[in-house]
């Protein structure tokens, strides 16, 4: 692993000149703390698509009603975020193209553009509706932070787009050819990345003004999961808190040492937590092992995997797990092939089989296993499915699955408020809701834009369309709602 600054871009930028008092003003924004109304990353502030904003924020809207101003991207579904009155967004210009673009948030006015070159021969396999511009970058006021499969990390000032630094990272292996996912997260001086992929999974944690890795902790029991870290304050300390398989895991922010570990998750994650008051909170569905590389490799469909229906790195835990030395992995081989020994990836709880669906909350602090001891409670009966992180805000914990099927949960005791019902006309759940002005917004893949009343009852305010499939998460700042379509960025604002 290494960080190489870079002085000058090398690959073509847009500017567009101003007057000389509006460059003072960006440059004194530009060294200014980051302004408390930011979204800086996925679901704005930690992770947590919780505003605390007391601007209104629009019910009604569409491509054409409410909107402030609109831009064309091109294709991609990470989210947009803000800093210091600027949105970035990412797209992939074409298929060898990534860009990134920097808008003023209250104008619309495209400040500048940056493209660079990808070489295909490193981009990974995807299923769709994945995107080779699937990383939400971050942002504070004097730079942008983005991922890219192909590229890695890299730092672009946020006035020019001029590449700050750049840091190279393994390109991402999936088995199951879901493709990359993941996103960078500021904490303070540190910018933290977690790549759980199949060979190559570790936490990382970078100088964000230099990128010089400041350590790398690896997580070589974990698989394929798209979970962040989020940080949760236990009073004493800040612990950096990441799921993945089979554990939910806290991280000392100083040097990336393990802390803790709850043995209570399944085989892989495409949610983030949630940390609210010291407690961690989760929701997942997830399928066994077996099952899945089953469905993904076993090419002559016996229902049993032999060596060569193995992709080639992985034929020494295949090895390991042929325990009849038959030549082929079926029912338990597959697990004892595929996971850590150490980490039987939520396989039970205790005596008790796991469903595959369930919340969690799970309290912060502690040290070594904490499983017997820091899950506050656990709801097998009422998870939901999908891909939709879940939401916490004024002690409801709050939930969205395929087809519209919402749910509402005590947050200190899971006991639901409102349990499984439907709102908007269906559609897939990949956006996670995000909060803002008293009211929960959630988009679908089908272009709808659900806005709820955030209550102990369901009441859906308005169920509005933009008229294009909607991946990204939203995001709130300055009194304004960004929402990214497959290939528009809206903002929009009364």
């Amino acid at each position: 692993m290494w960080s190489r600054k870079v002085r000058s871009g090398r690959l073509s930028v847009w500017w567009k000149h101003r007057s000389l008092g509006r460059l003072a003003l960006v440059a004194m924004l530009a060294t200014s703390p980051a302004a408390a109304d930011d979204w800086p990353q996925f679901r704005g502030p930690n992770c947590s698509g919780v505003s605390r904003e007391d601007r209104p924020l629009p019910v009604e809207f569409s491509a054409t009603a409410n909107v402030r101003w609109s831009a064309e991207l091109g294709d991609g579904i990470g989210s947009p975020v803000v800093a210091a009155g600027r949105a970035f967004a990412t797209a992939m210009s074409d298929e060898t193209t990534f860009a990134i673009f920097c808008f003023d948030l209250e104008s619309g006015e495209q400040l500048w553009k940056r493209e660079l070159a990808i070489d295909p021969a490193r981009l990974p396999k995807i299923t769709a509706p994945n995107s080779h511009a699937s990383s939400s970058p971050a942002a504070d006021a004097e730079r942008v932070y983005v991922y890219h499969s192909a590229l890695g990390l890299l730092a672009c000032d946020a006035l020019t787009g001029e590449t700050v630094w750049e840091h190279p990272l393994p390109t991402p292996y999936f088995v199951f050819d879901w493709g990359p996912g993941n996103s960078p997260v500021l904490y303070g001086d540190k910018l933290l990345f977690n790549q759980d992929d199949d060979l190559n999974p570790a936490l990382l944690a970078l100088d964000r003004r230099s990128g010089e890795l400041l350590w790398r902790t690896p997580r070589n029991e974990m698989l394929a999961s798209y979970s962040l870290p989020v940080i949760c304050d236990v009073g004493e300390r800040d612990e950096i808190v990441v799921a993945g398989t089979g554990k939910l895991i806290g991280y000392d922010p100083a040097d990336g040492r393990q802390l803790w570990q709850a043995r209570v998750l399944l085989r892989n994650l495409k949610t983030t937590p949630v940390s609210h008051d010291g407690v961690v909170y989760v929701s997942l569905e997830s399928a066994g092992i077996a099952g899945q590389w089953v469905a993904a490799n076993d090419k002559d469909m016996d229902g049993r995997i032999a060596r060569a229906e193995v992709p080639e790195p992985f034929h020494a835990r295949f090895t390991r797990g042929d325990a009849n030395e038959d030549g082929f992995l079926e029912g338990e081989e597959l697990d004892l092939a595929f996971l850590d020994p150490d980490n039987v990836a939520g396989a039970r709880f205790g005596e008790e089989e796991q469903s595959g669906r369930f919340i969690m909350a799970v309290r912060g602090g502690g040290e070594g296993d904490v499983t017997a001891s820091h899950v506050l409670w656990r709801n097998e009966s009422r998870a939901p499915d999908g891909i939709a992180s879940p939401l916490v805000v004024d002690d409801r914990f709050f939930v969205i699955k395929s087809g519209g099927i919402s749910s509402c949960f005590d947050a200190a005791s899971g006991e639901p408020h409102w349990y499984q019902e439907r709102v908007g006309g269906g559609g897939t759940f990949f956006a996670s809701p995000v909060y803002g002005d008293g009211k929960v917004y959630v988009a679908s893949d089908d272009g709808h834009v659900v806005v709820l009343e955030a209550g102990l009852e369901l009441h859906v305010l308005a169920d509005n369309d933009l008229g294009e499939s909607i991946l990204a998460t939203p995001a709130i700042a300055g009194g304004r709602l960004l929402i990214r379509t497959r290939t528009q960025l809206y903002c929009l604002g009364e």
